[in-house]
C-alpha cells in the first residue's frame, strides 16, 4: 500500500473517509431497546446479574459478553506498509480498514487500537493489560524487529491468541502457494534451494513457516540491503535475521540466484533483473511480492524464461498472494474454539486448507460465480482467489480442530458438519456478492458498453470508475460538445478516442442503416418510415439497441430517467426475448422480467418481479422464477426460493394463493432442480427454523433468498420499503431478465456505484451463456 500518486483517485480517497459519519466503522447495539424494560436489562439494574456470574466463574464473560467475538487490532503505525513510520496517528485509517475486512470476511468485531508508543517493552505491557476486553489480539504495521519481540513476550502472557498478521498471515499464504508451485514444477520442498530478497518481518516469518513445512534450513540464502547474510556479517543484523546466515562467499543477489529453484521476494519493485531469472534452475519459481511494484514484473520475467511459475501481490496479475485468504478465517475459527493462542499446528492446517482447496475440483457455484476465468490448479493459478466462498468452510474449521488437537481450544466444536453449514450461511449472506462478477469482468477480453444516456452525470462519473477499472470501454451516446463540456466541469479525465467512444446523436453515419433496420423490424407492428427516422433520432434506447444488435457494442445500459416500461418497448423490439423453457421438456414462454438483490444486516436476498409483469400468470411465473435462480447461480449463489403470499400452506384459497399454489406444482415439474416451496407468509419465508416448526416436510431448507411475489405491486413494494428500511438504499439491479443479448434497464434512482454494478454484470453476460452455466449445477442438484 503506498500512497495514491493520482490526484483524481487521492481525492476520492478522501471523500470516502470524510462522508459523514467519518471513518469507517461505528458501533451498534445487539440487543433490543425499545423500552424501559430493555433499558433496565441492558443496564441497570439488571447488568449485575452477568457481572456476578462472571466473578463466578471467568469463563462465562464468553456467554454474556461480546468478547467471543471481539478483537483488537493494534499498532503504533512504525512499519505502515508503503509508508513506513507514520505514527500512531496515521495509522488509524489502516486499522480501521482492516477492521472491516474483519467484519465483511468473517463477521469479526473489531476495536482498532492506536499506541503512541515506540518502546517494545512499554508496548507489551499497554496491550496485556487489555486481556479482558478481548478474544483475541491483532497486531499490525509493527517494525521488525521489535514486531518479534512483543509477539513473543504477548504470547508469554497473555491467555488469548495474539497474532502478527503482517508476519503470520503473508508467511501461511505464501507457504499455501508455494507448496502448490513447487507441485506444478515437479519438486519437493526438502529438495530446493530457495533466495530471498527482503528480511523483514514478513519475510523472516514466511521463512521460519517454510521450515516447518519441510524446507531446509541450509538450503536457504537470505538478502537485504547490505547484500546476502553471510558468517560473520554485522551491518543491520539482528538475532532474528542471523539465524539464516550462511557460510558462503556470495556477497550479492545476483550472485547468489544462480541455480536457485525458487525466489521470494518481500522487498522493493525491480531488485529482482531478468538476468538474474535467467540463471535460476528450471522451471524456476518467482514469488515477487512487493507492492505496488513487484521485484520483477510478470513481462520481464517471461521474456527470459518461458518456463517460470509466477507469482505477486497484485490482483491484476494471476497467483495474488494476499492475506485476505486466511487473516479473518483464522481468527474466527480461534474464536469460536475459545483458542488460548495460535499454535504452529494450527497455521500449517491453514496452510494446508488453502493448498488443497486450490487443487479441488471448481465446484459449480465458484465456477459460475467467476465465469469467463480458468480455475483450474496449475501455473496460473496456485491458491484460491480472495473471494472464493469455500475459503471460510475451509479455513475456520480447520483452525478450530487443530486448535482441539493442541490441547488449546476451551469451547471445541463438537459438531464440525453443523459449524461448517453455519459458516457457509455467513458467506452468502456477506454482501461481497458483487466481486466475482468485477473479477470476471477485468479478466475477459475489453468488451464494448454502451450508456444510452452518455450526458447524465452520474453515467459519467460511472463511465471514469469503469475505465479505471477497466471494466470495460465505454461508448457514450449523446452531442459529443456537451459530453466534453460535462467531463471538464466535473473533473475527470476521460478522453474521447483513448477512454471511451462515441455516438453523436446529431449525426452518425449509421443513422441511414439503424432507421432502415428499424422499420424493417417494426413495420407490422406499425413503425413507418416517418416512424422510424423520428424515433432513431429522439430515442436513446433505440440508438442503444441498434448498436447492439448489429454488434457495434458487446452490452448496453439504459435507464437513469423514465420508467421501465419507457425503455423495454425498444429493447424487445431490437434485441428481442431470449427462449424461454424452464427445462427442455417445458412449452416455451419468453418473458422479460426484473430481479433486485439486497444486502440486508444479515442476509441477502433477491426479489422478482420488481418492474415489469403486473398480474403474471402461473406459467409466467414459473420461466420468471427459474431464469431469476439461473441469474443468481452467476453471483455464486444457490437459489432457495419462497412462493410469497398472504396465504400460508393453503390458509387461504383467494385467486393469488392459488396462482402461487399453482407455481409450485408447474415448478415441481419443470424445473426438478431448484429447491422452492410456497405458497407462503414472508416471514415464515426468512425464517427457516419458524418453517420447520410449522411444516416440517417443507422442500425448502434454511432461509430463504429468493423471493417470488404475485405480482408487481407486491414485488416493488417490498423491494423499495426493504431498501430504504434496512438496505441502506444500496441495492443490486435491476438485472433484466430474458432479453437476448446484454442489457439493463437501470431506475431514475440509480447511484453512481449501481451503474458500475451493473456495468460489471453486462460485460459478465457478454462473455459467458447463463444457461450453459446453469446445467452442470442443476445436475448437481438432482444428484
Amino acid at each position: 500500500m503506498s500512497s495514491p500518486t493520482n490526484s483524481d483517485f487521492r481525492q476520492a480517497a478522501l471523500d470516502y473517509h470524510s462522508q459523514a459519519p467519518a471513518g469507517k466503522l461505528a458501533i451498534a447495539a445487539t440487543k433490543p431497546l425499545f423500552n424501559q424494560r430493555d433499558l433496565s436489562l441492558a443496564y441497570s439494574p439488571g447488568v449485575a446479574a452477568p457481572c456476578e456470574e462472571i466473578v463466578r466463574d471467568p469463563s462465562t464473560a464468553f456467554k454474556y459478553t461480546a468478547r467471543g467475538n471481539l478483537v483488537a487490532v493494534i499498532s503504533n503505525g512504525t512499519a505502515v506498509l508503503g509508508l513506513g513510520d507514520i505514527g500512531a496517528l496515521a495509522s488509524k485509517p489502516v486499522m480501521e480498514g482492516k477492521a472491516v475486512l474483519f467484519k465483511k470476511f468473517a463477521g469479526v468485531d473489531v476495536f482498532d487500537i492506536e499506541i503512541d508508543e515506540k518502546d517494545p517493552k512499554k508496548l507489551v505491557d499497554v496491550i496485556a493489560a487489555l486481556e479482558p476486553t478481548f478474544g483475541a489480539i491483532n497486531l499490525e504495521d509493527i517494525k521488525a524487529p521489535d514486531c518479534f519481540y512483543v509477539e513473543r513476550e504477548l504470547r508469554k502472557r497473555m491467555k488469548i491468541p495474539v497474532f502478527h498478521d503482517d508476519q503470520h498471515g503473508t508467511a501461511i499464504t505464501v507457504a499455501a502457494a508455494m507448496l502448490n508451485a513447487l507441485k506444478v514444477a515437479g519438486k519437493k520442498i526438502e529438495e530446493i534451494r530457495l533466495v530471498t530478497s527482503g528480511a523483514g518481518a514478513a519475510a523472516l516469518a514466511c521463512l521460519n513457516l517454510l521450515l516447518k513445512v519441510g524446507l531446509k534450513r541450509e538450503n536457504v540464502f537470505v538478502t537485504d540491503l547490505a547484500g546476502v547474510v553471510y558468517e560473520g556479517r554485522e551491518e543491520l543484523m539482528d538475532d532474528d535475521k542471523r539465524q539464516y546466515v550462511q557460510r558462503t562467499k556470495h556477497r550479492k543477489l545476483a550472485e547468489v540466484i544462480e541455480g536457485a529453484d525458487a525466489f521470494l521476494g518481500l522487498s522493493a519493485g525491480g531488485v529482482l533483473k531478468p538476468e538474474m531469472v535467467a540463471k535460476m534452475a528450471a522451471n524456476p519459481v518467482v514469488f515477487a511480492l512487493a507492492n505496488p511494484n513487484p521485484e520483477i514484473s510478470p513481462e520481464d520475467a517471461r521474456s527470459v524464461r518461458d518456463d517460470i511459475i509466477m507469482a505477486t501481490g497484485r490482483a491484476d496479475y494471476p497467483n495474488q498472494v494476499n492475506n485476505v485468504l486466511c487473516f479473518p478465517y483464522i481468527f474466527r475459527g480461534a474464536l469460536d474454539a475459545g483458542a488460548t493462542t495460535i499454535t504452529d499446528e494450527m497455521e500449517i492446517a491453514v496452510v494446508r486448507a488453502i493448498a488443497d482447496l486450490a487443487q479441488a475440483e471448481q465446484s459449480e457455484r465458484v465456477a459460475a460465480a467467476y465465469a469467463g476465468e480458468k480455475l483450474s490448479f496449475g501455473q496460473e493459478y496456485l491458491i484460491p482467489k480472495p473471494f472464493d466462498p469455500r475459503l471460510m468452510a475451509r479455513i475456520a474449521p480447520a483452525v478450530a480442530q487443530a486448535a482441539a488437537d493442541s490441547g488449546v481450544a476451551l469451547r471445541p466444536i463438537s459438531d464440525m458438519g453443523a459449524y461448517r453449514a453455519k459458516l457457509e450461511g455467513f458467506v452468502y449472506a456477506s454482501g461481497t456478492t458483487m466481486k466475482p462478477i468485477f473479477d470476471a469482468a477485468k479478466r475477459a477480453p475489453k468488451k464494448r458498453v454502451a450508456y444510452c444516456e452518455g450526458e447524465e452525470e452520474r453515467v459519467l462519473r460511472a463511465a471514469q470508475v469503469v475505465v479505471d477499472e477497466g471494466i470495460a470501454r465505454p461508448t457514450l451516446i449523446g452531442r459529443p460538445a456537451i459530453i466534453a463540456q460535462r467531463i471538464e466541469k466535473f473533473g475527470l479525465r476521460l478522453k474521447e478516442e483513448l477512454d471511451y467512444d462515441i455516438v453523436n446523436v446529431e449525426q452518425d453515419c449509421r443513422y441511414r442503416e439503424f432507421w432502415q433496420s428499424y422499420h424493417r423490424m417494426g413495420e407490422r407492428q406499425g413503425v413507418t418510415v416517418q416512424t422510424a427516422k423520428i424515433e432513431m433520432r429522439r430515442r436513446l434506447t433505440l440508438t442503444g439497441a441498434m448498436l447492439l444488435h448489429t454488434g457495434d457494442v458487446d452490452g448496453m445500459i439504459c435507464g437513469t430517467w423514465g420508467t421501465t416500461q419507457v425503455h423495454l418497448p425498444y429493447i424487445d423490439q431490437v434485441i428481442g426475448k431470449r427462449p424461454g423453457g424452464a427445462d427442455s421438456t417445458a412449452q416455451d414462454i419468453p418473458i422479460f422480467a426484473c430481479m433486485n438483490g439486497l444486502v440486508l444486516p444479515d442476509r441477502q436476498v433477491f426479489l422478482v418481479d420488481t418492474h415489469v409483469n403486473h398480474d403474471p400468470t402461473p406459467e409466467e411465473l414459473t420461466e420468471i422464477t427459474a431464469l431469476a435462480a439461473e441469474e443468481m447461480l452467476r453471483f455464486g449463489l444457490k437459489p432457495k426460493v419462497a412462493l410469497l403470499s398472504h396465504s400460508n400452506f393453503g390458509s387461504s384459497n383467494s385467486p393469488t394463493a392459488l396462482k402461487m399454489r399453482r407455481t409450485l406444482e408447474l415448478l415441481r415439474v419443470q424445473a426438478p432442480w431448484l429447491e422452492v416451496d410456497g405458497e407462503m407468509h414472508g416471514d415464515v419465508a426468512l425464517d427457516g427454523k419458524q418453517r420447520a416448526a410449522m411444516m416440517p416436510r417443507s422442500s425448502l431448507a434454511g432461509d430463504a433468498n429468493l423471493l417470488v411475489f404475485p405480482n408487481l405491486d407486491a414485488a416493488n413494494i417490498a423491494y423499495n420499503l426493504l431498501k430504504t428500511a434496512a438496505g441502506g438504499n444500496i441495492s443490486i439491479g435491476p438485472v433484466l431478465l430474458g432479453a437476448a443479448q446484454p442489457v439493463h434497464i437501470l431506475t431514475p434512482s440509480a447511484t453512481v456505484r449501481r451503474i458500475v454494478n451493473m456495468t460489471a454484470l453486462t460485460v459478465a453476460d457478454a462473455n459467458a451463456e447463463r444457461s450453459d452455466e446453469a446445467v452442470p449445477f442443476r445436475e448437481q442438484l438432482l444428484s
